[in-house]
């Protein structure tokens, strides 16, 4: 068993609703709702869900590039909410982000030698020559050659951008990297170059990631565990094949059940959720799923379920595999 490198408990992230002439808070948009999960070092763990559900949120949240409502992020044993904005600058060497638009997140006004090469000095990372032959190393580890570190982001295309983008997260060498929608605006066969790249990049430099998604095809290729995100909280977590194979709740099991098969003669049954998503600013009452549900019981609708293990490593949220509240398993 590999030891723990991240370590999140009872993460919040609620965003005000401002009223009136003397813009109290009238309410909160709970974009995260206290949600705990552990990475392993050299895992790529997963988090899913649909638009909105706060996984994005949550990513930007663990590197505190938004601050948590609440919650404890513990990073090799160090609760990194409690640093200052210094210290918690210091640290990102070994926490980097990879946007999800490549474009947006490249300042157009700088060279790709540039991009690179910032990181290195905001963190103080040798000298000018030093600096200059780590970017052409870095360059040609994400396989963009010599040349085109003198062009602009704009002339580049959206595969070669998030290459940019993971080789400046790549900069100083870090422990973990956060990979938000990496591939969701990239046509499909650049795809799975990216998610190729990356795979080989976390075997060479031993990388562990957190990897943001909605595709379900995409994160069962690429990544070890999977958490499954419902308005800000986490339903279930498992090993991928289990998930795939086993899912236990039913918001899980309507996803799984939309994802295309590649077999023509293959059927399946769909599972077609009925009434729209709540609103974070107005979540129900217990179960946030139980508005939808096809199997809900009058529990769901008042007693929110704790996340308990209802298998050997997967972790439901759901009153269906409760012990304490005397529901047999399905």
């Amino acid at each position: 068993m590999s030891e723990t490198l991240l370590e999140v408990k009872g993460l919040k992230k609620y965003y005000p609703i401002r009223k009136g002439f003397f813009n109290k808070a009238q309410g909160f948009v709970k974009a995260v709702d206290d949600i705990s999960f552990s990475v392993r070092k050299g895992e790529t763990f997963g988090l899913v869900g649909e638009s909105g559900c706060g996984k994005s949120t949550t990513g930007r949240s663990l590197l505190r590039l938004i601050e948590p409502t609440a919650g404890e992020i513990s990073f090799e044993g160090q609760d990194i909410t409690k640093l200052s904005m210094e210290e918690m600058r210091r640290r990102r060497r070994d926490m980097q982000f990879v946007f999800q638009d490549p474009f947006s997140s490249l300042d157009p006004r700088h060279t790709v030698q540039r991009i690179l090469e910032e990181p290195l000095i905001v963190h103080g990372a040798g000298n000018s020559m030093q600096r200059k032959a780590a970017v052409e190393r870095l360059a040609d580890v994400v396989g963009l050659a010599k040349a085109h570190l003198q062009r602009y982001p704009h002339q580049f295309s959206g595969g070669q951008r998030q290459r940019i983008g993971i080789a400046r997260a790549l900069a100083l060498q870090p422990k973990l990297i956060i990979a938000d929608e990496p591939v969701s605006a990239l046509d499909v066969s650049i795809q799975s170059q990216v998610i190729n790249l990356m795979q080989d990049l976390q075997r060479e430099f031993g990388l562990t990631y957190i990897f943001i998604a909605h595709d379900l095809s995409v994160v069962k290729h690429i990544c070890d565990r999977v958490a499954v995100m419902y308005l800000g909280r986490i339903v279930e977590v498992s090993g991928k094949h289990r998930l795939y194979d086993e899912p236990q709740h039913p918001y899980t099991q309507a996803l799984l059940s939309a994802v295309p098969e590649p077999d023509p003669d293959f059927r399946k049954e769909r599972i077609i959720l009925q009434g729209e998503v709540p609103s974070p600013a107005n979540a129900p009452a217990g179960c946030a799923f139980n508005t939808r549900c096809p199997r809900v019981m009058d529990v769901c609708r008042n007693v929110r379920p704790p996340l308990l293990e209802s298998g050997a490593g997967h972790l439901t949220a759901c009153h269906l595999y409760d012990r304490e509240a005397g529901i047999r398993f399905a």
